[in-house]
């Protein structure tokens, strides 16, 4: 007689939720959320359009108190907000979204899944300044779970976008079936399974199709207009060759990483001239003819320059084509920026199924030969 190995459906708690970007990647990697939970309304509406109405609008320390109900909880996750903490915001570590991080914890210790994910930007893990913070938010926890802080950059997982972003892993120490090492193996080696190459910019929208066209419609009306006093870089990309923070996209390669604070002029530029006709790049002609001493342009640009849709922020974000986004557009913009990309959520949540799948065995094992014993 074989053991039995029928698995349970995976349960998982969604915290911080917003437009439920890192839950279309759980419910990829096999999660069923039961319950979910954001302050922002539009992200809520979004949410509820695309996932149900099991997220619950308002302070996440409002939802704590339903947590304690819930029983056999396989993962919490979430990404606490990251402005207090990324180097684009104040970096002050008493602002009142940096201590959400320990409010996510809170509610990792009242439910005791057997694995948890934290997201959040790269600055938390890498910087010194968070250091004491760091060890604070993982002696919290570590009692009662092992942990692995990696940082990981979306485009190595088949995301077109430099995105990188920081996520904490713990399994349940009294559960996993290993040591810290153990579970540090399996997270490295989980992740570098899942590594893939994404297509170009330039192929992902070609494959929407032109702004404007019903696959393609929801327009961005910024205009692109040039730096009178251009700010040079070695790449065309970089620097800043025209008015606002949306730079231009390289058609050939990926994204930078898309920002909340799109739907104007922070949001990046393509070229469709390039991408839909195959002529020469344009910012790559201008700043070429600029590094040789050529006198700036003024005024707007040539009307082949354009903004990202939120179609294409959708798509480099890997959202699914019928994605439904409530809300004004500049919510639309906001609640894309503010995602995990799904895919890569996905492969986060692969590596906790896979931990999950080793408590599973070895509880399985214990149970099985338990029962041997009782009927010997």
């Amino acid at each position: 007689m074989l053991a039995p190995t029928h698995r349970p459906i995976l349960a998982a708690v969604s915290l911080f939720s917003g437009a439920g970007g890192m839950d279309v990647g759980m419910k990829d990697a096999g999660f069923s959320v039961l319950i979910a939970n954001d302050v922002d309304t539009d992200a809520c509406a979004t949410y509820r359009e695309n996932h149900g109405a099991h997220i619950v609008e308002g302070s996440v320390h409002d939802v704590l108190p339903l947590l304690d109900h819930l029983a056999a909880i396989d993962l919490v996750f979430g990404g606490p907000p990251c402005q207090g903490f990324s180097v684009a915001g104040k970096m002050d570590p008493d602002d009142e979204r940096s201590q959400l991080m320990l409010t996510f914890f809170d509610a990792v210790m009242r439910v005791k899944p057997k694995v948890f994910i934290c997201e959040n930007v790269k600055a938390f893990a890498a910087l010194e300044k968070w250091a004491d913070f760091r060890s604070e938010v993982i002696n919290s926890i570590s009692a009662s779970y092992l942990t692995k802080m990696v940082v990981l950059n979306a485009s190595d997982f088949g995301v077109p976008q430099n995105r990188e972003r920081m996520f904490l892993v713990g399994v349940d120490r009294a559960r996993f079936p290993g040591s810290g090492p153990d579970f540090d193996k399996l997270v490295s080696e989980e992740l570098e399974k899942q590594k893939s190459t994404p297509v170009p910019v330039g192929d992902l929208i070609r494959k929407l199709g032109r702004p404007g066209t019903p696959s393609n419609s929801r327009t961005c009306a910024a205009k692109v207009t040039f730096c009178k006093n251009p700010v040079m870089r070695k790449s065309p990309y970089a620097g800043m060759l025209f008015n606002g923070a949306g730079r231009p996209l390289a058609a050939r390669g990926m994204s930078s990483t898309l920002p909340a604070s799109m739907g104007g002029n922070k949001t990046p530029i393509v070229d469709d001239a390039e991408i839909f006709d195959g002529l020469p790049s344009y910012v790559e002609a201008y700043h070429k003819r600029l590094i040789k001493g050529g006198a700036p342009a003024q005024g707007e640009a040539s009307s082949r320059l354009r903004r990202l849709t939120v179609d294409e922020c959708l798509a480099i974000q890997t959202f699914p084509a019928n994605y439904v986004l409530r809300g004004p557009r500049s919510a639309h913009y906001r609640q894309i920026g503010n995602a995990v990309p799904c895919k890569l959520a996905e492969v986060v949540g692969n590596v906790a199924k896979i931990a999950i799948d080793h408590i599973f065995r070895a509880e399985n094992d214990l149970q099985w030969e338990e029962m041997l014993v009782a009927a010997e």
